[in-house]
């Protein structure tokens, strides 16, 4: 993905259901972040620019990143978000043997957040916001040791939605 525009071309697939709606992105990240990138696609499946309020549990959404796997050292995360809700982008250690997509999700449809190391939750912009709006790109850079991380939308029913994602980060 790269441009103004992401990987669609400033497409939208179409309508119909079932189809992938994507809303073409409006900002772009710095193209000379430090460290390596990871570019984080944030997509809602069969939901349209109409459906607001919170997601419901059941919702096919997702997050994929690419690469997965990144050295150690800095690293850019960059979010690219195509669907019509908003969403964020948390970093949370991995416990050994873990993998992503095991955390319990509490009665308020979120995942804890404790040992964070950052998130992108700002349009346009860097770092924490109030959430990266539908076609914005939010990004951040941290210094991520050798380990294993979950990269995670932690709004409302997000993550059960399927919106997390294993970064791999070696030595």
């Amino acid at each position: 993905m790269g441009g103004a525009y992401g990987g669609m071309g400033g497409q939208r697939a179409l309508s119909t259901p079932g189809a992938r709606m994507v809303a073409p992105l409006s900002c772009d990240a710095p193209s000379d972040l430090p460290g390596e990138r990871v570019t984080v696609t944030l997509m809602d499946m069969g939901m349209s620019r109409m459906m607001g309020g919170i997601a419901p549990m059941g919702a096919h959404m997702l997050l994929t990143a690419a690469p997965t796997t990144v050295h150690g050292g800095r690293v850019s995360i960059v979010v690219d978000n195509t669907g019509w809700r908003t969403h964020e982008v948390v970093v949370l250690p991995l416990a050994s043997g873990a993998v992503a997509g095991q955390r319990p999700v509490g009665s308020d449809g979120k995942v804890d957040e404790t040992g964070s190391l950052g998130e992108a939750s700002s349009s346009c912009r860097a770092g924490a916001g109030d959430g990266i709006v539908s076609g914005a790109v939010g990004w951040v850079t941290l210094t991520l040791p050798p380990g294993h991380y979950e990269l995670v939308c932690n709004l409302q029913n997000h993550y059960a939605d399927g919106m997390r994602q294993e970064l791999v980060v070696t030595g």
